[in-house]
């Protein structure tokens, strides 16, 4: 099991949308209706097949060279990348307890109103590092 795997996909350009095939990874077809949303779907369809295939102790596959794929007029190769070890945990939905120190004054505010502190900071740090 790696931590990291990149893997072409061919990008399919069609006037209803973008379709993706990964040569390697047969059933991992994502799709989409923009490139930003095909590059971010492609990488999400990549880590969660990935994901599956080491649960079920599958072979994962060498990746093809990125000279070896063939395309079509309509076609383009792009390198997919995926880290795997935050994926996996979060799959795993496992939690890690962090001591943190806040002012009083924000602390008391924020207990008054009834914020869940775990949620908020969870919030904050999935807005700051860009990801759902």
């Amino acid at each position: 099991m790696k931590d990291t795997y990149i893997y072409p996909a061919i990008f399919d350009f069609a006037d209803d949308g973008i379709s993706i095939e990964f040569p390697d990874l047969p059933g991992c077809l994502p799709c989409a209706d923009t490139i930003e949303n095909a590059v971010k779907n492609a990488k999400e369809a990549m880590m969660l097949h990935l994901y599956g295939m080491e649960e079920d102790g599958d072979e994962i596959p060498e990746p093809t060279l990125f000279n070896e794929i063939k395309t079509e007029k309509n076609q383009s190769v792009l390198l997919v990348e995926a880290f795997m070890p935050p994926f996996r945990a979060k799959q795993h939905k496992k939690f890690v307890k962090k001591t943190l120190s806040i002012p009083a004054w924000i602390n008391a505010e924020a207990e008054h109103a009834g914020f869940n502190f775990s949620q908020v900071l969870q919030d904050a740090l999935k807005e700051k590092l860009g990801i759902e």
